[in-house]
């Protein structure tokens, strides 16, 4: 009996130390998703990205999981109708809860980040800016996703966010080794700058080299334990929606009293008839000018095609002179450092140069002839060769490419060297360039990394030898009690 006795106490021993004996099982970090809304002044799209929870230096490695161009036009335009700007948004929500597991969608942070023209809404009727945020709210908040808020973006954060898109995307913060397994910061970082044409603001962003500047034009990023200094300036009402509605307001107090005005942008054979009280629903065209006739009188303006005295009209658009001798002064006033590195244009700056069928890399000279030769096309040829193309957006091409060259040149200060630095594209990798991704990846950084999930588990080895020595514990235990 004392043999047995000492055998199921030794049983009793081991089976505690085999549930003792514990060790810790990593799990993999699991998925998050995250969606922004860009509502824009002439659009709006959503974007879903997801990223690991377990995050590199602090910042997700984000990538783009959907795109989905919301119908109708931005959320401004329903400033008469609140409601239906959030109602807008229905079909986009819908097409990402398909895409994000129904699981993980409580979780999901979703933003909505409204630009220029929003901006351009809450200077004239601020009350009806935040009626229309209130709507997108509500309609927001019916959706099983974490809403966090429907705000109108600064024109330099706008801007900054597009430059972290485009340096994330082409693997300027971090890039992934094989190798070492990991996520690595290239040794020689290729920091480029950005440049985005909106429908109304535009804006420039890069990193001076070793320039010194006030704490008013700088914006400052942490991402993959890295900071950043970046310089960054938005110009509203110099987008290429509204840039068409001044250069017209200018056309025609020219020639007032007529009511038929010459406009050397658009084709020769095109005609476009417009009301002067369409002049008061934007900031940028509501300033009184006393040789302008009131009321909803109407003028049309007859294409010449004609591209140098396009490029001489954009050019009146700008205040040069407010920016005197100063060499790093833009216009209006506005300083700038010398512009340093290489720089992505994205936006209407990309899809007016696609029309033009430039490849990278063309001479300045050769991206001039294109735009003459453009503008040079009668109405007639143009809307015979590109019948696909939206007739209300095909005549503008000869003015939007001479305001973008106008731009670039003479109020940026690229010149015939620096113009190589200039890349036109939209997309790098599979995902769009613009500053929702950006806005995502800086928005990673205010949530908690998420540490590995760990549960308590046997090893395997462990187990078979405890349950194996039980056995034959009582094997010998039963021997002992017969014998």
């Amino acid at each position: 009996s004392a043999i047995v006795g000492a055998l199921v106490a030794l049983s009793i021993v081991a089976l505690v130390l085999s549930l003792v004996r514990v060790e810790d099982v990593m799990l993999p970090p699991t998925v998050k998703y995250g969606m922004v809304f860009d509502a824009g002044s002439s659009h709006t799209s959503l974007f879903v990205y997801e990223w690991d929870s377990e995050k590199e230096n602090n910042t997700g490695v984000v990538s783009q999981t959907l795109s989905c161009d919301v119908q109708g036009q931005g959320i401004s335009s329903y400033a008469n109708n609140p409601p239906e700007a959030g109602n807008s948004l229905r079909e986009c929500l819908d097409k990402a809860l398909q895409v994000v597991p129904a699981e993980k969608q409580r979780d999901a942070p979703a933003y909505l980040g409204a630009t220029a023209g929003m901006r351009l809404l809450r200077e004239q009727n601020s009350s009806a800016a935040e009626q229309v945020l209130a709507e997108v709210a509500k309609t927001m908040h019916e959706y099983p996703v974490a809403f966090k808020g429907a705000r109108i973006l600064t024109g330099e954060e706008e801007g900054a966010y597009g430059w972290i898109t485009i340096n994330y995307l082409l693997d300027s913060f971090t890039k992934y080794s094989p190798k070492a397994h990991a996520w690595l910061r290239p040794e020689a970082a290729n920091i480029f700058g950005a440049l985005d044409l909106g429908g109304a603001s535009t804006q420039i962003t890069f990193m001076p080299e070793g320039s010194a500047m006030s704490q008013n034009e700088t914006s400052e990023f942490t991402l993959y334990g890295y900071s950043y200094n970046i310089y960054t300036h938005s110009y509203l009402c110099y987008g290429q929606n509204e840039m068409l509605k001044r250069l017209a307001k200018e056309l025609i107090v020219e020639s007032s009293p007529s009511t038929r005005v010459h406009h050397p942008c658009y084709p020769r054979g095109y005609n476009e008839t417009i009301s002067l009280s369409s002049f008061r629903t934007s900031p940028c065209t509501a300033g009184s000018d006393p040789h302008l006739p009131l009321g909803d009188s109407s003028v049309t303006l007859e294409g010449r095609g004609n591209a140098s005295g396009c490029l001489a009209a954009l050019r009146k658009l700008f205040n040069f002179s407010a920016c005197g001798q100063s060499q790093d002064c833009t216009f209006d006033g506005v300083h700038q450092p010398p512009l340093w590195g290489q720089f992505i244009a994205f936006s209407a700056f990309y899809y007016n140069f696609k029309f033009l069928n430039l490849t990278e890399g063309q001479p300045l000279a050769v991206v001039r002839e294109a735009i003459e030769g453009l503008c040079a096309r009668s109405w007639e040829d143009l809307s015979s060769s590109y019948p696909k193309e939206d007739p209300k957006r095909l005549p503008k091409y000869c003015a939007n490419a001479n305001y973008i060259l106008t731009l670039l040149l003479d109020a940026y200060k690229f010149n015939e060297t620096s113009w190589n630095n200039i890349f036109f594209q939209m997309k790098a990798g599979s995902a769009d360039v613009g500053w929702t991704l950006g806005y995502m990846l800086n928005l990673t950084n205010m949530v908690p990394a998420e540490a590995p999930a760990r549960v308590k588990g046997h090893r395997p080895s462990l187990w078979a030898a405890a349950v194996t020595f039980i056995i034959l514990t009582l094997v010998l235990g039963l021997a002992a009690l017969l014998l």
